[in-house]
């Protein structure tokens, strides 16, 4: 790793703020450490244990017995490990079939606060989502029977959103692409958001050198600003009693401290605290009274990263968990999509529990019964661009299955034969090429799989097999690495 240069004025303000005991710490870590490797396994598709073991567990996310052994817990987070080393995640199957999600240690905080603090089924927002590390870390920390509302403004990084949430593959969420006021002005309510705001990014230079290009102290002053504006414009939305977790990934007060101070003074609300340990090495906060939590690179292990637990005013609510009661009837929602849209036949064995078929344009939306008030209540005041599973798009009388489906851990296993692929064929498929199917395969819809876990759809036509996998997911790289085995295991 070269040795980066940090802005004077950086410097300057941060070591005023930090101190003579933690600036030299953070500036060694910042210019001359490397970044740590994570990745948080998925729960829902592995079976991963409490960290510790001897890592045997891991091997069902890389597949690799020879790395799996090396890997370390994260210590905040159940699913979380170090790696030794970068492997090409890119050419990981895995990977795309969701089983793991790469995300930097510090992020991974987030499942620490929700399990601490979260003990009742709720309704959670996750505002400023993409690209879906805090969404399904959430999502896994959660308790059963909750909803995660998933959000991102920008519409180019709320497909990213979309695509990371279908391959995780819980189905109790919905991806939304509005601004932070379309929420303040819509009425739903919640009981958890969270406010990952943007920021000056100070947390990530070690990372990404952008990050230093674009830092100045005028920018700093722009995000402090937009902050206030974003928890403001969301503030409505959450009950009284409700949790508002608050965090950046930059170290400055401004955009950290001064700004907990503000939405408590301003907005009402009260800190809470966080059980940490000693040896996690987090550092609380440096300036007023309000509990915070920071993640300095060079004392924690992990990139730079703000958090503030705060509590609204008022008194606290049950939570709203599941929205509606009631095993309702399916049939008749069945042939309520139908009358909607076009007349087709939708599928009774595609999902396993009870589901709400929507017609969504050309496309079938199957919604989880539990939540389906919830669901109509939100398409009708945000933009949706996803949620539950997309069971498929509508041509003629046929549905043609969508890779949401065959990625959902709601899938029905005996819906559709099952076709194991090769890590050459696994990454041909995920390039969107052409991939010869077994003698014997039958004609239709096929999911493949790889180590047993799905990663799209294929048509068996007889002498060919059309690839469905999506366009603008597809890998788009040609070239593969020769260190690809030591991810994908010997095949």
């Amino acid at each position: 790793m070269s040795t980066i240069a940090l802005p004077n004025d950086f410097e300057t303000y941060t070591a005023c703020l930090m101190g003579p005991a933690l600036w030299p710490v953070l500036r060694q870590g910042l210019v001359e450490e490397e970044p740590p490797v994570s990745i948080r396994l998925n729960p829902f598709k592995t079976c991963a244990e409490a960290p510790g073991a001897n890592g045997s567990h891991a091997q069902q996310a890389l597949g690799d017995p020879i790395i799996g052994s090396e890997w370390q817990p994260v210590p905040w987070c159940s699913m979380g490990r170090y790696l030794p080393r970068r492997p090409p995640f890119t050419f990981d199957p895995l990977l795309h079939a969701g089983t793991y999600y790469v995300q930097e240690a510090s992020s991974m905080f987030i499942d620490h606060v929700l399990r601490q603090l979260v003990h009742e089924p709720v309704t959670m927002l996750d505002l400023c989502a993409a690209p879906g590390g805090k969404s399904t870390t959430a999502r896994a920390a959660l308790p059963a029977g909750s909803l995660l509302f998933t959000n991102e403004p920008v519409k180019l990084r709320a497909s990213i959103l979309a695509e990371n949430i279908q391959k995780f593959g819980h189905p109790d969420v919905i991806v939304t692409n509005n601004y932070p006021a379309d929420y303040g002005r819509s009425a739903l309510m919640f009981d958890v958001i969270l406010t990952d705001v943007p920021c000056s990014g100070e947390g990530m230079f070690r990372k990404d050198a952008g990050a230093i290009a674009e830092w100045s102290k005028e920018h700093v002053e722009k995000c402090w600003q937009l902050q206030r504006s974003i928890v403001q414009d969301v503030w409505p939305c959450l009950r009284a009693g409700g949790l508002l977790i608050y965090s950046t990934c930059t170290f400055n007060a401004h955009e950290d401290e001064e700004n907990v101070d503000w939405i408590c003074r301003t907005l009402g609300a009260e800190s809470v605290a966080v059980t940490t340990l000693p040896e996690w090495n987090i550092t609380q906060e440096l300036l007023g009274s309000h509990r915070c939590y920071r993640f300095l690179p060079g004392k924690t292990r992990g990139e730079g990263l703000f958090v503030a637990v705060l509590r609204k005013e008022g008194e606290a609510q049950q939570p709203s968990g599941e929205q509606t009661k009631g095993k309702d009837k399916r049939r008749k929602d069945r042939q309520k999509a139908t009358a909607q849209g076009q007349r087709v036949a939708i599928p009774t064995d595609w999902l396993q529990g009870e589901q709400k078929v929507y017609p969504v344009r050309d496309t079938l939306r199957a919604i989880p019964q539990a939540w389906a008030t919830a669901y109509e209540a939100a398409a009708s005041r945000l933009h949706i661009i996803h949620a539950g599973v997309t069971l498929g798009t509508v041509k003629g009388r046929d549905i043609v299955p969508d890779t949401s489906l065959a990625l959902s851990t709601l899938l029905y296993k005996g819906a559709f034969p099952l076709v194991e692929l090769s890590l050459h064929d696994a990454i041909s498929f995920l390039r969107k090429e052409a991939v010869m199917l077994p003698a014997g395969t039958p004609r239709g819809f096929v999911v493949v799989t790889y180590h047993g876990h799905p990663l799209g759809f294929e048509k068996n036509i007889g002498n060919r097999a059309n690839n469905l996998y999506p366009q603008e997911w597809k890998i788009k790289t040609t070239h593969i690495p020769e260190e690809i085995a030591a991810i994908a295991g010997k095949q």
